[in-house]
């Protein structure tokens, strides 16, 4: 498959051109008002969105521009697989937010994130039918054990348990499907800061050892019977056994002492997931350019979002900065 990207790539790099820089960035935390903001990106993409009191939209256009983002990657790609990979996440959003709207007769659909694949309407019919002739198997076949669980129990967090759960397998298996080792080895890191994140929670909660199994994935490089050993033992061990690990000194920042700082945990992350993506400057076959170019494009988006609600909201400079993904020179 990989000579199928020849083609593909060019464009991708034409489409990095329109990514804002780390210098935009700078500038738009440093522009005191709505005007100077205005100012700095009528030069880019986001032009079009700039109507009289932007600011108070701007999240809606936001979504937007990813949905159109999603809908020329699907177009362009020999697969549409490789896009759905990245924006997966949502559709496992979606399945939530919507089965638990379901199950307690509420409506979440302004929790919706666009995944560039399924409407609402589509997801919302397989959870209440538990079939679809739209949704993949390995989605129905998610949903049908949510409604299976549901026929013995009602407590909504199973729901975030058992679809977690088919999200990593489904992320492992299609990454092994694929057979691009970057990719591969994207998705293993996600799961394991996945489970790093989902680890410390439960103990820091005192979940049973039968709940933590049974929200660890057996998918990623540390073996989910590593993370278990620490059960009912003082959190420090736990701790220090994340020290020990690969990714010992990128977590540092977030092991404060008596507990994980989780904002922290989330920002390392994100942006050493950034950070895999950046052997696509030199990567001219295969799916990498292409993912690179969506995660920049997410965080772009995550980025723009947050600096326009933190300004809204009254932010200083610095906290706005500090909560800003790192932005990866594509």
């Amino acid at each position: 498959m990989k000579d199928l990207y020849h083609t593909v790539n060019p464009a991708v790099r034409l489409k990095e051109t329109e990514l804002l820089t780390k210098e935009t960035f700078d500038q738009l935390i440093a522009a005191e008002t709505f005007d100077k903001i205005r100012e700095l990106l009528n030069s880019t993409i986001y032009s079009k969105y700039l109507t009289d009191h932007f600011q108070f939209h701007f999240e809606r256009s936001l979504d937007e521009e990813l949905h159109r983002t999603y809908q020329e990657m699907i177009e362009l790609v020999p697969d549409p697989t490789i896009v759905w990979i990245y924006t997966m996440r949502y559709t496992f959003h979606n399945l939530k937010v919507l089965t638990k709207a379901e199950k307690t007769q509420e409506n979440y659909d302004h929790l919706v994130m666009d995944d560039g694949f399924y409407s609402i309407d589509e997801v919302k019919a397989a959870i209440e039918n538990g079939v679809s002739g739209v949704l993949p198997k390995t989605i129905v076949k998610a949903i049908q054990d949510v409604n299976h669980y549901f026929e013995e129990s009602a407590i909504l967090q199973g729901i975030d348990v058992i679809y977690d759960r088919h999200f990593l397998i489904e992320q492992r298996r299609l990454a092994e499907k694929l057979k691009y080792p970057e990719l591969l080895d994207e998705v293993t890191a996600f799961i394991d800061f996945n489970n790093i994140s989902t680890m410390a929670r439960c103990l820091l909660q005192k979940r049973s050892y039968a709940f933590i199994s049974a929200v660890l994935s057996d998918s990623g490089s540390i073996k989910k019977e590593s993370f278990l050993t620490f059960v009912d033992q003082p959190f420090e061990e736990y701790k220090a056994f994340l020290r020990r690990t690969d990714y010992g000194r990128l977590l540092e920042p977030a092991l404060q002492k008596d507990t994980i700082d989780f904002l922290q945990l989330d920002l390392i992350k994100d942006n050493y997931l950034t950070s895999l993506y950046e052997t696509a400057q030199t990567t001219a076959f295969g799916p990498l350019p292409l993912l690179a170019f969506l995660n920049a494009k997410d965080i772009e988006v995550m980025n723009l979002r947050l600096l326009i609600v933190g300004k809204r909201s009254g932010f200083t400079k610095e906290q706005v900065r500090e909560r800003m993904r790192e932005i990866s020179e594509l």
